[in-house]
């Protein structure tokens, strides 16, 4: 294994070494590796966090905004004088108002810009914003929505991802300008002549070829509808000019430090006139990535110059961001008891803006044919846009719809081959060094372990107990990989005060994934201090570096390694010091218990505290220091999807569940569920574990009843009362998580990402099971009892009309 070497990033100078990977146990840890308690949980359980909606100001408007009713629209007239009246409003905002505003681009969107502050013109999905208020209270902004008066001319909507590609159906968008904001979306181009605004390729082998010579040719279409984040604060923003007349932002945003870099494009401004901050989130689950309200309550305040907060209701969160709808169409080759090639056509419904379906498109794209040796493949994924809510990320970032396509189908193969289920994933799964399907060699690659840990958890090898009655009783299992988001950027800074307190300054968001607690765990680690003398400033992009985003599993990862490279630094500067007091070589000093000492004998050594006073003469400076964690990857071909390095690492995950299917009601009990996934090195065990449960209960409810329904167009599901999410009832009897370790040699202390790893393979696992128990595949989620009940009527009458002939 390389000796890991780490680039600090202050002020141009010097590397900091760190320790080999290889040198390290898991004794050598005092605090990673240990599931200490939550840096959040007194503040959380005391209700003492700050949240956007705890924030007041003097003045503060409050906003209502009218939306459209139709799915696809022309705006042919809007008066809105009687609203501008009456008392107590102090702005009525419409998308001709915006796009007059000096220097203001009216339009936004991280892929391209094609979302419109509020409506210009056109309404492309129902729930559209058209026109906004701010008043003194939200009742009266509402009333005052009552007194705007539009006309609209309704035009032909395309409500259907299959439809909308055809080359007949009305484009939505006429021109696209790409965004040109992230590095990996710089392949995305301008221009438009259909509802595809992008189409990700990837070509590996001679796939006609292996089809022709096949001995058997699997073809399966599976389904996946939209979906709701439903996270338990909905979105919400208040802007502001100070005292400089600088736009203050506070934001329930997982990704500042692009809303700074977005508002600075729209309107016009220096991104230093501009300052984002937020406090904690009350989850996000990836719908509170890049910007939503933000634009809108900054037009606002530079309007009113008085403080605007706009606060979602939970049925205007169904309407400005869900979970893609995906059609995919699988065909595989198989000969000789092996798969020889697979073709992948997926069709993503992004709605009526792109948001950042592109991205969706592209890393998903690259995994849909799995984490399986194969000689070709052959993948089309297709961006589209049609006449609903946009569509943007969801936990998992699209790899759970692949997954539940090509790992139902894994499951399909090996039965019709007579096949063992586990056997055949373990026989096809990639080997460490083994090249993924776009050419990338994949390391630290825990995907065997991962399915091994799953079966032997399951009792794979044991007789299943017996059900009685009417129920069925199955089991199954699913695998599969995400890629982390690469390139990427992290940036942090570290100070230390010669009382061995610490500050980390970093820009990732705490929503309740723990991001504080790793950082912390790690930076205690690295200068050898207690967990409780570090503390967490909250990003705010006045003081915090640029971080890409807080989403993807890529925190621990790429946060983790820019907290410890910078508290590196630090470290090396008071190692210096000592050892030229000690006249030692500094790699044989150790950090710890608040004292840097030499490796072996701790009496010989320093304080922190003393170390500070040797080295500036006085107690009362800090040291910093300053790092930036940087991914890079070779840029895919377009027409192959092929590079010598797409990602930096990957997620494998497993999922097995025993199951009962009552065969008169359909019902789905899960009796045993087992969420497997690899953590590197687990920086919080305990955490890890939760992580795992957290994001499989999310996709326990998409697989088993979550689903927005529409009818030409109009949501029909659109609250809490008529949307189901999983409660405590639905959980299953055992529900447990296991955490395999294959440290990756570049992350902090072997670290990777598993915030999202619980959630990729539930889908095919249930559905594997239920086939298992009660003989039918399902293709479509989410797995409702009726469809259960649907199938099983359709089997019975199949049999029933092949005895008779």
């Amino acid at each position: 294994m390389k000796k890991l070497t780490l680039t600090l990033s202050l002020k141009g100078e010097g590397r900091v070494r760190v320790k080999r990977l290889r040198d390290y146990v898991m004794a050598d840890f005092s605090v990673v590796g240990h599931s200490v308690y939550r840096k959040d949980a007194a503040q959380k359980a005391t209700g003492q966090v700050l949240h956007v909606g705890n924030i007041e100001m003097s003045g503060m408007l409050h906003v209502a905004v009218l939306r459209s009713p139709y799915p696809h629209a022309q705006i042919t007239r809007i008066d809105k004088a009687r609203a501008q009246a009456l008392d107590g409003v102090a702005a009525v905002l419409t998308g001709a108002d915006v796009a007059a505003m000096p220097g203001v681009d009216p339009y936004y969107g991280p892929a391209f810009r094609d979302q419109p502050i509020l409506a210009v013109d056109r309404v492309r999905h129902i729930g559209e914003p058209v026109v906004a208020v701010a008043a003194a209270d939200r009742r009266l902004a509402e009333d005052a929505l009552q007194l705007v008066e539009i006309e609209y001319e309704p035009l032909p909507p395309v409500l259907d991802v299959l439809e909308a590609v055809k080359p007949e159906s009305p484009v939505l968008h006429p021109k696209l300008r790409a965004a040109g904001t992230f590095a990996d979306l710089a392949h995305v181009r301008a221009g438009q002549s259909s509802n595809v605004c992008y189409h990700f390729k990837l070509r590996k082998g001679d796939v006609e070829k292996a089809f022709a010579e096949a001995d058997r040719v699997f073809e399966d279409t599976f389904r996946s509808p939209p979906a709701q984040h439903v996270p338990m604060e909905p979105h919400i923003t208040l802007a502001y000019l100070d005292e400089s007349q600088r736009i203050n932002v506070w934001s329930a945003t997982q990704t500042p430090s692009y809303v700074r870099t977005e508002l600075s494009a729209i309107f016009g401004l220096p991104m230093n006139r501009i300052r984002i901050r937020v406090p904690y989130l009350g989850g996000g689950y990836g719908a509170k990535l890049y910007a939503k309200l933000e634009p809108l309550v900054t037009a606002l305040a530079l309007i009113t110059r008085q403080p605007v907060r706009y606060a979602l209701t939970r049925e205007e969160e169904f309407v400005t961001i869900t979970k893609h709808g995906v059609v995919a169409k699988l065909k595989t080759a198989v000969k000789g008891g092996a798969i020889t090639a697979r073709k992948c056509e997926v069709y993503w419904d992004t709605g009526a803006y792109a948001e950042i379906g592109p991205r969706i498109v592209h890393k998903s794209g690259y995994t849909s044919a799995g984490p399986y040796r194969m000689p070709n493949v052959w993948i089309d994924g297709y961006c589209v846009y049609t006449n609903k809510p946009p569509a943007g990320a969801f936990r998992g970032f699209g790899v759970p719809q692949v997954i539940w396509a090509y790992d139902s189908q894994m499951d399909i193969i090996a039965r019709a081959l007579g096949a063992d289920p586990v056997e055949f994933r373990l026989r096809h799964a990639l080997d460490e060094g083994e090249a993924f399907a776009t050419g990338t060699p994949v390391r630290a690659f825990g995907l065997k372990p991962a399915i091994s840990r799953a079966a032997e958890a399951i009792g794979w090898s044991k007789p299943k107990t017996a059900s009685s009655g009417a129920k069925a009783r199955g089991r199954g299992i699913a695998s599969g990989v995400k890629a982390v988001l690469t390139p990427s950027i992290s940036g942090a800074i570290v100070t230390m005060s010669a009382d061995g307190s610490v500050n980390i300054l970093s820009s990732t968001v705490e929503m309740g994934q723990g991001a504080e607690t790793m950082m912390a765990q790690i930076v205690a680690e690295e200068l050898g201090v207690a967990f409780d003398q570090v503390h967490i400033v909250q990003p705010d992009t006045d003081i915090t570096p640029y971080d890409t985003i807080t989403a993807g599993s890529r925190s621990t990862y790429h946060m983790g390694n820019a907290v410890r490279m910078a508290a590196a630094k630090i470290k090396s500067e008071l190692a210096a010091v000592v050892a030229a007091k000690l006249e030692v070589n500094p790699e044989d000093l150790v950090a710890q218990g608040r004292r840097i000492f030499v490796r072996g004998s701790p009496e010989r050594g320093m304080t922190i505290g003393e170390a500070f006073l040797a080295k500036f003469g006085s107690l009362g400076t800090t040291l910093t220091g300053e790092a930036i964690c940087q991914t890079t990857a070779i840029p895919m071909d377009p027409e192959t999807g092929q590079s010598e390095k797409c990602t930096e690492y990957w997620f494998p995950s497993a999922t097995a569940v025993e199951l009962e299917v009552d065969t008169e009601t359909g019902q789905v009990d899960i009796l045993k569920f087992f969420a497997v996934g690899d953590a590197g090195t687990a920086i919080n065990p305990k955490h890890c574990e939760q992580q795992l449960l957290g994001s499989a209960i999310t996709h326990l409810g998409l697989t088993l009843f979550e689903e927005m329904v529409f009818e030409e167009g109009r949501l029909l599901n659109g609250s809490l009362l008529d949307y189901q999410i999983p409660s405590i009832k639905d959980m299953p009897k055992e529900f447990r998580s296991i955490v395999v370790q294959v440290p990756h040699e570049s992350g902090p202390f072997g670290a990777k990402g598993i915030g999202e790893t619980g959630a990729l393979t539930v889908s095919a696992a249930i559905a594997n099971a239920i086939e298992d128990a009660v003989g039918i595949r399902i293709r479509d989620l989410p797995i409702t009892p009726e469809r259960i009940l649907s199938h099983l009527a359709a089997r019975r009458e199949k049999e029933a009309h092949r005895k008779s002939s």
